[in-house]
């Protein structure tokens, strides 16, 4: 793994001010020390996703094996221990959930059928354990419910014995979440899917997985597009679902339109009925007081689709707009809850320069600061407080080297300073659909970072222990660990 301090992409010139320190991004790299190497610049495409029919048939171009060989990460002294989990086409879920079990002991991942095409209606993809202490992996169920880039959502509730995830009826064409014990193998099914889960189990959080395919794919659930509905303007029938793990009973939290009619500030147009509304992606706040979504619409015409994010009580009430449609259509991408539950993190274009800043906002759309002045990929905070976020970066991000590998950057808040914790390699894809995206992620204790890669042509699943990196942060003895390196 290549240690670097600081990415060599084309970073734009422009000034920040944070905490009263100015840091110009023209000599953003200089600021830490890098280890310097040579490249060959590859070129990223995404192309448009065409929603027809009951899929969508893209290629993936694999690894070229005379530059890649078998190693998915660039060589060199790691920042932390590194260690692959898992691989032939294993993911796991995203950015804001971690796969590690409650006690740490499990980890819980999805592994995929192929990875040239998308999935058809029927086609089933694998839940598989593996025990970190002993290495051992096994499938302990089948799943019909999954897209490419999530999975089956495959996630844990309360403790070890709780595993959630989706699947579908094939017989009757019903989603569904599966409350699964992987070690009894004792089942349950939900009557609604889940996207995500509260942290301490009781309650699933889902948009439409069958109809967000005509949002976004990737996320949801695959289904005859026969059986998937179309939404014109901001709908009462579509929404947000809640599922009582208890009961196994799901309730439409908020519909669309009441969103669409009672979120502060007001995001209404003057012509709701031209547009197809959806919510797409769910998050619960870690102590499962308030709920986050997008609320996206697109011209029926075709055309740009315009994004807010909202927030909410779990409720259904104090529904406010956290990102005006406004704000997100300067730039900007993937959210997640902070620590203390009341802030959102994201990817933010702020200053009105190019790029992307990385910022914290108020659930209700208060206190906006940029955190750290380059953001990219999918950020999320340390879960335990501390001013670290981890995040990855798309291959067209300018702090890429843009020659097929991506960051795992490390982000110290408080200092502006940052660290590569690993450098992957990620597929050239013709359809973003079929991108192969990091989405590091915090394990529940702070301690871990999970992120997917691709080795061998085909996807797998590493770790990166920081216990020391963190030890040394908060003995305020990080400078004996940097030296390391």
């Amino acid at each position: 793994m290549q240690l670097l301090g600081s990415h060599e992409g084309p970073y734009h010139n422009k000034l920040i001010n944070m905490k009263n320190k100015r840091i110009t991004l023209k000599n953003y790299r200089s600021a830490i020390p890098a280890r310097r190497y040579s490249y060959r610049t590859l070129m990223f495409f995404v192309l448009i996703m065409f929603f027809y029919g009951m899929g969508i048939q893209a290629q993936t171009v694999l690894a070229p094996p005379g530059e890649i060989s078998h190693s998915a990460i660039k060589p060199g002294k790691p920042l932390v221990p590194i260690r692959k989990i898992s691989s032939g086409g294993v993911i796991h879920r995203f950015h804001d959930t971690s796969p590690l079990s409650p006690s740490g002991r499990f980890m819980a991942l999805f592994r995929v059928p192929f990875e040239d095409r998308y999935p058809q209606p029927g086609e089933a993809g694998e839940v598989i354990l593996v025990d970190m202490k002993t290495g051992k992996e096994r499938v302990i169920s089948k799943s019909y419910g999954w897209e490419m880039q999530v999975g089956a959502n495959v996630q844990w509730g309360g403790s070890d014995h709780e595993l959630y995830f989706n699947d579908v009826d094939t017989t009757t064409w019903e989603p569904f979440a599966v409350q699964l014990d992987p070690f009894t193998g004792s089942s349950r099914r939900m009557e609604g899917t889940v996207f995500m889960a509260s942290l301490d189990g009781k309650k699933l959080a889902s948009h439409n997985l069958v109809n967000s395919v005509h949002a976004q794919s990737g996320y949801g659930v695959i289904l005859p597009d026969s059986l998937t509905d179309y939404n014109v303007g901001p709908v009462d029938s579509d929404g947000i679902f809640i599922t009582d793990t208890k009961t196994g009973k799901t309730e439409m939290l908020v519909s669309i339109r009441d969103i669409y009619e009672k979120t502060v500030p007001s995001i209404t147009v003057s012509n709701p009925n031209d547009f197809a509304y959806y919510c797409f992606k769910i998050m619960w706040n870690p102590q499962g007081t308030r709920i986050m979504t997008l609320v996206q619409w697109r011209p029926l015409t075709g055309g740009k689709r315009k994004i807010a994010v909202i927030t909410m009580r779990p409720d259904g009430s104090e529904i406010r707009t956290a990102i005006t449609p406004e704000q997100y259509a300067m730039g900007g991408h993937h959210m997640a809850w902070t620590a203390d539950g009341d802030h959102i993190s994201m990817n933010l274009e702020v200053d009105g320069e190019p790029g992307l800043e990385f910022i914290t906002v108020k659930y209700d759309g208060s206190d906006l600061k940029t955190v750290f002045p380059v953001g990219s990929g999918h950020p999320s905070f340390h879960p335990g407080g501390l001013p670290l976020v981890v995040t990855d970066a798309y291959p067209h991000e300018p702090v890429t080297h843009q020659d097929g590998f991506v960051p795992v950057r490390l982000l110290n808040v408080a200092t502006g300073t940052e660290e590569l914790i690993a450098h992957v390699f990620v597929p050239k894809v013709e359809d973003s659909s079929f991108r192969v995206d990091a989405h590091p992620t915090w394990d529940r204790s702070g301690r871990f970072v999970i992120f997917n890669g691709y080795e061998d042509n085909t996807r797998c699943v590493y770790i990166a222990d920081l216990k020391e990196y963190i030890q040394a942060l908060s003995k305020g003895n990080l400078s004996k660990h940097q030296g390391q390196k």
